[in-house]
C-alpha cells in the first residue's frame, strides 16, 4: 500500500484548468501531487475536506512585497488569503541591479513610488547584492512562506548603466546594448522577465520621474527582443495602447499591463473591446482591480480634512484620538472646520464607508454624502458618529480606481483580463487590497455569479501561471508542485482591514485577515490551518529556466 506524505481527502476538486469540479482525493509525497481522485494509501497526515473545495495554490501576478520578505518573510497579508505563488518586482522598481553607492536611492524610490518606507527597507534587507541574480540569493536565504517569482525592473536597470541621466535623458545605442545585456544576466540568473513604468507621477524623492518613465519605446523593444528569445514577460503600467502594442509585436513577446475602466454605462464594454482589438494575434494580458481602490482612511490612519483642530487631532496617537471625540467642543470645532469651503482633501461623493461588520462592505452604492443627507448630518459629523460608534475602526474607502463595480464586471468579460491588481506590499498605509482572491470568490462568484467557481479558480491559479512561465504550478494534477488550497466557499471572505505598526520601526501599515480556508499548502507542507498560520514556511525562489 502506497504511503504518501498527506491526502486531502472528500474534497470538492476543482483542479485549476477550467474543469467541471468533482469530488475526490488528493495525494501529496516529496513536495508533489501524487495522487489525484479516489486515492488508496495511507499518509502520515490526513486532511478531512467534506464540504471544502480543494483547489491549486493562488498566483498573484502584481505585488511588491520585495521589500517586506526582509522582515516578515510570512509575506502577509496574501498568505492569509490562498496566495501561494507571488511575482514581485512589478511597475519598474526592483532592488537590483544594484551598485552599493545607489542603495539610499533605489530604497527612496520605492518609498515614493510604493509606499514602502525607506528607513524599514535599509534596515531590513541584507542588501548582500550588486547583481539580480544575487538579490534572488539573498532573499533565498531568507526563507518565506509562499513561492516568489521575480522580474527585473526597469528604473534600477537604467539608473546602473546611465547613473543621473536615466532620470530624462535617451539613452545612446551602447547604453541600450549594456542594459539588454543586464536584463539578459538577471534573466539567466532567475529572473521571469522585464517590467517598466512610464507612469508620470511615479517621482523619485527629488521629485523627478523614476527612470524609465520617458525612455524612448526603442529602447523597450531592444529589451522587449531580449526577453522573448528567453520566453519572459513584460509587464508594464502607465504604458499606452500604441507602446504596448510596440512589444507585443515582437515575435514571442508575451505582455502584461494594468488596465482600468470609467465609472459611466458602456465604459467597461468598450474598455473589453479596446482590449481584445490589442490582444488579437499578440500574447497580451491586462489585470485590473476586483474593487474600488485609491485611499482608505478613518480615525486609525489617515484623516483627510482640513483645518487646525483636524490637524491637532492628526497629530494625537489613537487612543488619544479617540478620546478626543468624547470632548463637544474640540468635536464642534471639527465639525465646522468640515463644513467649510474644501473642508475635505478628498470627493466625499467618491467615499464609501466599509460598514461595522466582521467583514467589509466594498459593494456598498452608497456614498458619505448620501449617507450623512440620510442622517440629516453633515459628513464630518458622519465620520465622527459612525467612529466612535466603532471605537474607532470604523474605515472609509476613496475609490479612485475601479469605482463602478458594475463597468468592471463588462470589463471582466474579455478573455484577456485577469481580476487582481492587489499591489500587495505597497501602499501599506494607504490602501489594503491583498484580499482580493478572497473576494473573487466570496462577491463575484458566491455574491453575484459573474464567475463560475471554476472559472474564478481559474483565473486565480493556471492563468496567471501562464503569464508568468510556471508549467508546474496551477493545476491539481499528478506531477505538478503541491500548492494547494482547502476552502468553504459559502464562507471565504474578507475581513475587516486594521492599520497596525508592525514594519521596523513602527512604521504603520493596514493588515486584512480572511475566513473559511481550512488549509494551505506550499510545496507540500502545511502552512495556514483555519486561518491561521503554521509557521512552516515552505516557500520558494522560482527561477526562470529558458
Amino acid at each position: 500500500m502506497t504511503h504518501y506524505d498527506l491526502i486531502i481527502r472528500n474534497g470538492k476538486i476543482v483542479d485549476g484548468t477550467g474543469a467541471a469540479a468533482y469530488n475526490g482525493d488528493v495525494a501529496v509525497k516529496d513536495g508533489m501531487i501524487a495522487a489525484v481522485g479516489s486515492v488508496i494509501g495511507k499518509a502520515s497526515q490526513e486532511i478531512d475536506a467534506e464540504g471544502q473545495v480543494v483547489s491549486p495554490g493562488f498566483v498573484d501576478i502584481h505585488t511588491h512585497l520585495d521589500a517586506q520578505m526582509g522582515w516578515d518573510p510570512d509575506m502577509t497579508p496574501v498568505s492569509w488569503h490562498g496566495v501561494t505563488t507571488a511575482l514581485i518586482g512589478n511597475c519598474g522598481m526592483t532592488f537590483a541591479p544594484c551598485k552599493p553607492e545607489h542603495r539610499e536611492l533605489l530604497a527612496g524610490m520605492m518609498e515614493t513610488v510604493e509606499d514602502i518606507p525607506k528607513d524599514a527597507i535599509l534596515g531590513g534587507l541584507a542588501w548582500d547584492w550588486e547583481q539580480y541574480g544575487e538579490y534572488l540569493d539573498s532573499i533565498e536565504r531568507l526563507g518565506t512562506a509562499i513561492n516568489v517569482a521575480g522580474l527585473v525592473g526597469h528604473a534600477a536597470v537604467r539608473y546602473y548603466v546611465m547613473g543621473d541621466r536615466s532620470f530624462s535623458d535617451d539613452a545612446t545605442a551602447e547604453e541600450k546594448a549594456q542594459m539588454s545585456a543586464l536584463v539578459e544576466k538577471a534573466m539567466s540568473a532567475g529572473a521571469f522577465g522585464f517590467s517598466t513604468n512610464r507612469y508620470e507621477p511615479h517621482k523619485a524623492p527629488d521629485g523627478r520621474s523614476i527612470p524609465g518613465t520617458f525612455a524612448d519605446v526603442s529602447e523597450l523593444e531592444e529589451i522587449a527582443s531580449v526577453v522573448s528569445k528567453r520566453d519572459g514577460l513584460m509587464q508594464a503600467v502607465g504604458a499606452d495602447f500604441e507602446c504596448l502594442h510596440k512589444i507585443a509585436s515582437i515575435d514571442n513577446s508575451r505582455v502584461l499591463f494594468s488596465y482600468g475602466t470609467g465609472p459611466n454605462a458602456g465604459d467597461g464594454k468598450m474598455a473589453a473591446k479596446h482590449l481584445d482589438k490589442l490582444a488579437d494575434g499578440r500574447d497580451v494580458t491586462a489585470i485590473s482591480h476586483v474593487r474600488g481602490s485609491g485611499y482608505m482612511f478613518g480615525l486609525q490612519s489617515g484623516l483627510p480634512f482640513r483645518g487646525a483642530t483636524w490637524h491637532k487631532l492628526r497629530e494625537m496617537n489613537f487612543d488619544d484620538r479617540l478620546a478626543a471625540l468624547g470632548d463637544d467642543s474640540l468635536v464642534a470645532e471639527l465639525v465646522e472646520e468640515a463644513r467649510a469651503v474644501k473642508g475635505s482633501y478628498v470627493p466625499m461623493e467618491s467615499v464609501f464607508f466599509l460598514g461595522a461588520d466582521a467583514t467589509p462592505d466594498y459593494a456598498n452604492d452608497e456614498n458619505m454624502l448620501q449617507l450623512a443627507e440620510r442622517k440629516g448630518e453633515h459628513f464630518g459629523e458622519t465620520f465622527i458618529r459612525l467612529s466612535k460608534e466603532t471605537g474607532g475602526r470604523a474605515l472609509f474607502n476613496f475609490r479612485m480606481f475601479a469605482t463602478s463595480l458594475e463597468q468592471q464586471a463588462a470589463l471582466f468579460k474579455s478573455d484577456n483580463i485577469y481580476p487582481g491588481l492587489g499591489d500587495a506590499g505597497a501602499h501599506v498605509s494607504q490602501i489594503m487590497d491583498a484580499g482580493w482572491s478572497s473576494f473573487i470568490l466570496s462577491y463575484w462568484t458566491r455574491d453575484r455569479g459573474e464567475f463560475t467557481l471554476e472559472e474564478a479558480v481559474r483565473k486565480m491559479t493556471s492563468g496567471p501561471a501562464r503569464v508568468i512561465g510556471l508549467d508546474d504550478r496551477g493545476v491539481l494534477a499528478e506531477g505538478m508542485r503541491a500548492d494547494i488550497n482547502v476552502f468553504d466557499p459559502g464562507e471565504v471572505a474578507e475581513m475587516q482591514p486594521v492599520l497596525v505598526n508592525d514594519f521596523p520601526g513602527g512604521a504603520p501599515r493596514y493588515i486584512q485577515k480572511a475566513k473559511g480556508f481550512k488549509a494551505t499548502i506550499v510545496n507540500g507542507q502545511v502552512s495556514l490551518v483555519n486561518d491561521a498560520l503554521t509557521g512552516v514556511r515552505a516557500g520558494k525562489v522560482l527561477r526562470h529556466a529558458s
